[in-house]
């Protein structure tokens, strides 16, 4: 999909199952790979992607998202459901490129809004979210997609 730095954006498959699985160890999450390979292809085959970062060796990070429709929007909305950088990748801007990719991908799908959900304990991923142009909307983080006209 992407690449920066020698850093390249693609979707996951079923076949990066087992260096997702590293990548979730070193997050402290156990996922056994087969679960994850099952997963993956379930989430191709409905209405999200995962897309991953990847150098050399396992993953570098993930980030999953789902669309959907609402009664509420005229266009698809797209959650972030999971967003997960390596523990010794951090503060690269790995995040910030899954972001972005993730944000193309929702775009692609004809979504008009970015939702990801954010513990309220969890201070580094609300600052992360606030840098990165989200603002809270009542339990989850929002941002447009396209810029307003």
């Amino acid at each position: 999909m992407a690449s920066r730095y020698g850093l390249e954006i693609r979707a996951a498959t079923a076949a990066d199952a087992a260096g997702l699985a590293t990548l979730f160890r070193a997050a402290g999450q156990a996922v056994a790979a087969n679960d994850l390979a099952e997963r993956l292809e379930a989430l191709r085959l409905g209405s999200g992607t995962a897309l991953m970062a990847v150098e050399w060796g396992p993953p570098s990070g993930l980030v999953v998202l789902h669309w959907y429709r609402s009664l509420m929007a005229a266009q698809p909305v797209a959650q972030i459901t999971g967003l997960l950088v390596g523990p010794d990748e951090r503060r690269r801007g790995i995040g910030r490129l899954l972001l972005k990719a993730a944000s193309q991908a929702a775009r692609h799908a004809g979504c008009a809004t970015l939702e990801l959900a954010a513990s309220p304990d969890d201070e580094t991923l609300r600052a992360f979210c606030e840098s990165t142009g989200f603002e809270r909307a009542g339990s989850l983080f929002t941002r447009p997609l396209r810029k307003k006209s």
